[in-house]
């Protein structure tokens, strides 16, 4: 069966609003974050297992201007322009982008419904909305995570505040010659969503 695998890039304090403030030297808000060679190494690995991406629609709206003319060499430009993109949204996609359809409907009905089709892993990257409702609903099989070595950020956090608590299986872990870490769970017990 399909894995639905989180993917995100957040600070020491789990910000995830905009990773190029902790991934880069320079404090750049725009563009891409800095990856060292290590960090791209594991973004090609996971990348390489999925044949879906799920957005949330401000992402698409974000992503769908930056990378169809982004630098052809960083890896992740060549996966995400050429992916099947599911963008959830209740409205018609503003802009055109290759591969890329709106769904509506309840979450766990689309995550249900493409878990059930033939493919590779489901990704889900960036959309700290969608992000964190599928954190909620139990729907992560796999959480990713790539950990810059800064914090003190006022952005949104990929896990507000709610009370629960939740506990998973640490898979690997790894340091990166930057100061990143790289972070994979999954479920607490075998087969078990993230929840």
């Amino acid at each position: 069966m399909r894995k639905v695998v989180l993917y995100t890039l957040v600070s020491l304090d789990g910000d995830a609003e905009n990773p190029s403030r902790y991934f880069t030297p320079d404090d750049r808000l725009e563009g891409p974050p800095e990856f060292d060679r290590a960090m791209e190494e594991d973004l090609v690995r996971i990348i390489g297992t999925q044949d879906t991406v799920l957005l949330g629609r401000r992402m698409y709206d974000e992503w769908s201007r930056f990378w169809p003319t982004a630098d052809p060499e960083i890896p992740f430009t060549g996966f995400i322009n050429q992916v099947k993109k599911y963008v959830l949204t209740s409205r018609l996609l503003s802009r055109s982008w290759n591969n890329a359809e709106p769904v509506g409907g309840p979450v766990a009905d689309v995550i249900r419904h493409l878990k059930a089709q033939p493919g590779g892993d489901i990704g889900v990257h960036g959309s700290i909305e969608l992000a964190q409702s599928l954190l909620a609903g139990g729907w992560v099989d796999e959480l990713r995570l790539v950990v810059g070595p800064a914090f003190g950020f006022s952005g949104r956090k990929l896990w507000p505040a709610t009370g629960d608590v939740r506990r998973l299986d640490l898979v690997s872990a790894a340091a990166t010659p930057s100061g990143s870490v790289l972070l994979h769970y999954r479920g607490s017990s075998a087969g078990e969503r993230l929840r």
